[in-house]
């Protein structure tokens, strides 16, 4: 039968999405409107939550198509201004440079954070001892980078290890891509297979976790954090200070969590690298490593010293996050004779999507902020007092999360409460707590499903989760005992009212060394 118009129109809309989710979009568009002039207030929470319908079917299709759709028709039938969503958008630019600059950044820094994690796998045998480095790793590259970059480059060594191992052991040889046959020792072995797909779930999930365990300790590490301490007017060390409280006892149990489900094997966990399997990728590293030329490791000293550039400029808050990821896309590919216009550009393909999401993000922000549609719940949250309010943020932000965005989440929670404080409701220093409570449960109790964190999502819709056969419902689980753990901890951090003293203790510690050094750079210079 031949297509109709009707049909080719539904066929094009949304590309291969399923055909429920198109119906469902349109049938958004068409009701919105007319929602919107019965009642303003209850067409801006169908609003938001059709816009997280279309966060939590991220799998089906991107958001940014349904999303945008929703926040451009939302402009465009007065649930906001584009001078409006022009106004978040400027607000937030730092935010915005963070993900096209520092991403980027990072990206020519690959060959280092690949080398590095190679000699993990390859030179330590102990399994708990290998998840335990890939997490720690995670979540300390997370604290300086951003954890999307982390898992992607974590992701990219999975590839890479899987495919070394699927060649030799069909035959092939790694020294080259040609066809030709190996000494014939390795051959392809389900049990091995299914083995080592297991060690690489693992892996992957460790290190998972490791970027949410160190991403919520800075202001770099997750783009909800740059937001946050923009509205508290927080720098790097500040920042770190304030969340110190409640991050310092999660990583720890977080540690612990990845000790404990690797030594007695729960939730999918404990798988073993085979023997064979482990003697082709040392093979692979021996090989790359006798084949590394002076060039090749110009180029990883290179990347290394710009690492420390990078470590120091955001600790000392020497530009703003967005300028120090463009210098370290100048120097390293002024450095490695990286010049081609086309080979800069393809570092930018990772960052730009999410970038662009991130704006539709800021537009559902600006209906929020124009029809007041989080004004009641703040205002019963901040009803209550003392530790009590704090939990119930920490929680609400968690939950929401859960199901929804962490940046999303955030930022809707942040700009409320700055308004709170602005409007005289509460005091500066509860406003600094209730940051460390939205930060916290934004980034903590998100690790339970794909769709609270960037970096589990893009890990799910990664070319690796298929080959590993890691699907929806298994990283849930897997995600489990953390996601009671690091929730649990948090929230007891936060109700057992340490963390109003142990904040000012640390940032009382972190003044008085910052006085201690200036007294001694002057006492230098006046010799």
């Amino acid at each position: 039968m031949p297509v109709t118009m009707s049909q080719a129109f539904i066929d094009n809309f949304l590309g291969n999405s399923p055909k429920w989710f198109k119906i469902a979009i349109l049938s958004f568009l068409i009701i919105n409107p007319i929602i919107f002039y019965l009642n303003p207030f209850i067409a801006g929470w169908l609003l938001v939550i059709e816009f997280i319908f279309t966060l939590a079917m991220a799998l089906k299709c991107y958001p940014l198509q349904p999303g945008g759709l929703l926040a451009i028709e939302a402009v465009a039938i007065g649930m906001t201004s584009p001078s409006q969503v022009f106004h978040e958008l400027e607000a937030n630019l730092e935010v915005m440079l963070l993900l096209i600059f520092m991403v980027a950044g990072i990206y020519f820094m690959k060959q280092l954070l690949l080398f590095v994690f190679t000699k993990m796998i390859t030179k330590v045998r102990s399994k708990i001892v290998v998840s335990l480095m890939f997490c720690i790793a995670s979540a300390f590259l997370s604290a300086f980078l951003d954890a999307l970059t982390v898992i992607a480059v974590i992701i990219a060594v999975a590839v890479g290890f899987y495919s070394i191992y699927h060649k030799v052991a069909s035959g092939k040889s790694f020294a080259d891509d040609h066809d030709h046959t190996s000494d014939g020792h390795h051959q392809l072995c389900q049990d091995e297979l299914s083995a080592f797909r297991g060690f690489l779930r693992n892996l992957l999930m460790h290190a998972g976790v490791g970027t949410a365990l160190g991403g919520v300790c800075t202001m770099v590490g997750e783009p909800q954090n740059l937001i946050i301490a923009a509205q508290a007017n927080w720098q790097f060390v500040e920042f770190a200070m304030r969340m110190s409280p409640v991050t310092v006892p999660v990583f720890f149990a977080g540690i612990t969590t990845c000790f404990l489900v690797e030594k007695f094997k729960v939730f999918g966990y404990g798988q073993q690298l085979p023997e064979a399997v482990h003697t082709i990728l040392s093979e692979f590293a021996a090989h790359e490593d006798a084949h590394r030329t002076k060039h090749d490791k110009v180029k990883l000293l290179i990347q290394a010293l710009i690492g420390v550039w990078l470590v120091v400029g955001l600790a000392f808050h020497l530009a703003s996050v967005g300028l120090i990821g463009l210098s370290v896309i100048i120097m390293a590919t002024a450095f490695n004779g990286i010049t081609n216009e086309h080979a800069i550009g393809k570092a930018f393909e990772e960052a730009l999507p999410f970038t662009a999401l991130l704006a539709v993000f800021f537009a559902i922000v600006a209906v929020i902020i124009d029809q007041q549609l989080f004004a009641p719940v703040i205002q019963w949250a901040l009803s209550y007092e003392g530790n009590t309010q704090l939990v119930i943020f920490y929680i609400a932000n968690g939950l929401l999360s859960m199901v929804s965005d962490n940046v999303f989440v955030g930022t809707v929670y942040i700009n409320e409460v700055k308004a709170a404080l602005l409007s005289g409701q509460i005091t500066r220093d509860q406003f600094d707590l209730l940051a460390v409570a939205i930060n916290t449960g934004t980034n903590l109790p998100s690790v339970a499903t794909p769709n609270g964190q960037a970096a589990f999502l893009f890990l799910l819709t990664s070319a690796i989760a298929p080959l590993i056969r890691l699907s929806y419902g298994r990283m849930v689980w897997m995600a489990l005992p953390y996601t009671i753990v690091l929730s649990i901890v948090g929230v007891l951090t936060i109700q057992l009212g340490g963390l109003e003293q142990m904040t000012q203790y640390f940032y009382d510690s972190h003044m008085i060394l910052h006085h201690s050094v200036k007294d001694a750079a002057g006492a230098v210079s006046g010799h």
